[in-house]
């Protein structure tokens, strides 16, 4: 697996009752009442501690060094087990000053206490208008406090084999009607190509392609979560995707990252990858050559809708027990705001940047070499315009995206259908909350 998807995993983390409340990121969630720590500046030299997943972020990191002689950074990379290592060393209080943490698992570890409040550094705050707003709406919970500032996002898009689809007279679909029978057409002229694969140990990836659809997960109101994973809108997907299953049109054996699916689409076994923006160094970097013979188009949407899902990306929290919290705030607002730290972010570890500056960098108006020159980003960021900005993740997202795995294995195998594993992560969501005193209810 990739370290760009090994960062978006998840990871056990229990969740105190006290706090639950308080999970909502983009939700009318009641707002916390705490005080944010102390700000000021520490005398003599500094040296911080940043954990993330980020390939080539010791570089980045070396340049903030070089110019900042009295606040070192010192970097380490956890992408073997992101979630588990931050975890233990929240337990033992012997967390980073800063670490990576996904939009996914903000409200779990929220409600773990395991932030701390950054609102009182005026930087930290100001900092807002400088990201794209539905990013920073996720990082505030409940628009009270600053907990992390966004680093990068996941839009996604249809990465083409543009020879395969040409040698079989494969047209662009614009809909996902259009792409099934792109498949089905595909795999007519040749039995041993599929036009994608179906991950079923990856409810991240399944959870983008609900984002698209409007399957809202949960909601609040009325002082209570409600519990909306099973919806219409998410039983359209998964009935979508059983199809092409039960059609043997797409593979089911294959791990996102794996050797084994980079080994399929070096074979020319799949004509296609349904991905996020990161995604693009992902093939650049492991399959070199078939250089010229991608290219990145619209992700085909239901119907007349132009709405667009997304999949992953990142934040850089403030951590529980960070003593240095003015320095800290000044890194991460030039790690993830400075073009120069976020050029080098996007060229060496495939980076879509959350902050608007970001977006304005020189290379994401250039033609991209290994996709035959065509100007990406522009399919991205088109993508990111149409992702829903009020799609809020829960204080149980760990619980149903296990949930969502498992029955999608089973699925995949035969045993049930993906229906089943929505009904499955609804009733474990509302378990899991009411073991935990959440007020919650399934919801419509």
């Amino acid at each position: 697996m990739s370290n760009t998807v090994t960062r978006i995993r998840l990871a056990v983390v229990a969740a105190a009752a006290s706090t639950a409340l308080l999970a909502g990121c983009s939700s009318p969630a009641p707002a916390d009442k705490a005080s944010a720590a102390p700000c000021a500046p520490t005398k003599g030299k500094v040296t911080l501690q940043y954990w993330n997943t980020v390939p080539g972020m010791d570089q980045v990191v070396a340049l903030w060094n070089k110019k900042n002689p009295d606040i070192q950074v010192e970097t380490k990379n956890i992408s073997n087990d992101q979630y588990g290592i931050l975890g233990n060393a929240l337990k033992a209080g012997k967390a980073p000053e800063l670490a990576q943490v996904g939009y996914d698992q903000l409200p779990n570890l929220r409600t773990q206490d395991a932030f701390v409040d950054a609102s009182a550094c005026s930087a930290a705050t100001a900092a807002k208008s400088k990201f794209v707003p539905w990013t920073w709406s996720q990082t505030s919970f409940g628009g009270t406090g600053v907990f992390a500032l966004p680093q990068d996002t996941g839009p996604m898009a249809l990465y083409v084999r543009s020879d395969i689809f040409k040698q079989h007279g494969l047209e662009i679909p614009k809909t996902w009607d259009e792409y099934a029978a792109e498949a089905q057409k595909l795999h007519k002229a040749d039995p041993d190509l599929s036009i994608t694969f179906f991950d079923p140990n990856n409810a991240e990836w399944f959870n983008g392609l609900l984002w698209q659809n409007s399957a809202e997960m949960y909601g609040y109101s009325g002082d209570m979560w409600h519990v909306t994973v099973d919806s219409d809108q998410s039983r359209q997907v998964a009935e979508y995707w059983q199809k092409l299953i039960d059609a043997k049109l797409v593979r089911t054996d294959l791990a996102h990252g794996s050797t084994q699916m980079y080994a399929a689409y070096q074979k020319n076994q799949i004509a296609s990858y349904v991905g996020a923006a990161w995604g693009y160094s992902m093939f650049r970097d492991n399959l070199p050559k078939q250089a010229g013979k991608w290219s990145i188009v619209p992700m085909p949407t239901w119907g007349s809708s132009a709405a667009s899902g997304n999949w992953g990306g990142s934040t850089v929290a403030f951590m529980k027990g960070n003593k240095y919290l003015y320095e800290s705030v000044k890194f991460n607002t030039w790690l993830n705001t400075d073009p120069e730290a976020l050029a080098l972010e996007n060229k060496l570890g495939g980076l879509y940047s959350a902050a608007t500056a970001g977006l304005e960098l020189p290379a994401l108006s250039q033609g991209v070499p290994y996709y035959d020159n065509e100007k990406i980003f522009d399919v991205f960021a088109d993508s990111s315009k149409n992702i829903d900005t009020s799609f809020t993740w829960g204080p149980t997202q760990k619980t149903v995206n296990l949930a969502l795995q498992d029955a999608m294995a089973k699925a995949a195998a035969g045993d049930g259908k993906l229906t089943d594993a929505l009904a499955a992560a609804q009733a474990a969501a509302l378990k899991s909350m009411k073991d935990q005193a959440i007020p919650a209810a399934a919801g419509k």
